[in-house]
């Protein structure tokens, strides 16, 4: 059970509720941003007019999606090559826009496909520069898609896991994230065991919405600082859940019972989303699945002690993993620091995280 919201929080969440309730997003985002952050009162009342600069954790509810434009040719990324193309998906639960990386000996090698969802106020190139996941494509052979999330769907850019039109199979961001995994298996021959998402804070909760509501499209999911599946129902609750002070619901039976494997990777010094967030996250997989035989670990990476905690399951198959990071913040663990909300001392989460998708 988390300490109780001081009586100023209390009144901020009911002044941010009341903003939302008026349409006034940017103003109730900075609001809850400063009153979570710890940030005098006098600054509090003063909330700016100017769109936010948010940590990669929820923003507010999404405003109303309008009809994209007509698709462009596939067009290159000049700071990426020639093989990071500009894409638009679309498909029965609507269109998204994406980045594509495919190495270039592709005809030659088994592929895997990694969906990778971006955190807030971040984009696909911001999010490949960052966890420098195309240069593990290129060496373990993986087509590597980053969908973007436009400003028109979130005010922050986030992925809208906290609102309940987005945490079910069938429609919304999960039916067209999903769509989109479906539609480049089948282009590129991708078998279902090689096929995975992977996030950061709201792009990490929005895999973990993946793996609860389409274990049948992705094998396994990454989820780095991330939140539960359903922790948060609407903007307070988000809140609460990212401050670890939500009531989390059991985790749902998976479709067919069928189980996504799941990476989670957290930091013991995130001040935006609490470790106790992927601490639940462990322990919704482990109460769901009986059988698994579980197994702590302590090691060193970079000069700091990390815990990884595995899930086995009856054929000595990690099942789940978690790890904790000594002195890690709310940042992609190993990044190149040119990219937004990266850490690069320390564990290399991607190749971390390629390593338990392609385990056999």
């Amino acid at each position: 059970m988390g300490k109780p919201m001081k009586p100023r929080l209390i009144d901020v969440m009911g002044e941010a509720l009341s903003l939302v309730k008026q349409s006034n997003l940017t103003e109730a985002t900075a609001l809850l941003r400063r009153a979570l952050s710890g940030e005098p009162a006098q600054d509090l009342d003063s909330a700016s007019d100017a769109p936010p600069r948010l940590p990669p954790g929820p923003a507010l509810r999404a405003r109303p999606a309008t009809p994209p434009g007509p698709a462009p040719e596939a067009e290159p990324a000049a700071e990426f090559g020639e093989r990071f193309l500009k894409r638009i998906y679309r498909g029965p639960a609507g269109s998204l826009s994406y980045r594509l990386y495919v190495p270039a000996d592709r005809e030659r090698r088994e592929l895997a496909l990694v969906l990778m969802l971006h955190g807030c106020t971040q984009n696909p190139e911001d999010f490949a520069l960052g966890t420098r996941m195309n240069d593990l494509a290129d060496e373990f052979g993986l087509i590597v898609a980053y969908p973007h999330q436009p400003r028109r769907a979130n005010a922050a850019g986030c992925w809208n896991w906290f609102d309940q039109r987005h945490q079910n199979r069938g429609s919304g961001e999960p039916a067209k994230l999903a769509g989109l995994a479906q539609a480049l298996a089948k282009e590129f021959g991708v078998g279902h065991e090689r096929v995975f998402a992977a996030g950061l804070s709201a792009g990490g909760a929005m895999a973990e919405v993946l793996a609860a509501t389409y274990p049948d499209v992705f094998a396994a999911v990454g989820v780095h600082s991330g939140l539960p599946y359903r922790s948060a129902v609407d903007v307070p609750s988000a809140f609460a859940a990212m401050k670890g002070t939500a009531a989390v619901e059991p985790a749902p039976p998976a479709a067919g019972d069928r189980r996504c494997r799941k990476i989670i990777i957290h930091g013991l010094a995130d001040g935006t989303v609490h470790p106790a967030n992927g601490e639940r996250i462990l322990d919704q997989a482990e109460r769901g699945q009986a059988r698994l035989k579980r197994i702590d670990l302590d090691s060193k990476a970079g000069g700091g002690r990390v815990r990884r905690t595995v899930l086995e399951d009856d054929e000595g198959r990690a099942a789940v993993e978690r790890w904790q990071v000594e002195g890690g913040g709310h940042a992609w663990f190993g990044g190149d620091s040119r990219g937004s909300f990266t850490q690069t001392a320390g564990l290399d989460a991607s190749r971390v995280m390629v390593r338990f998708f392609l385990q056999r």
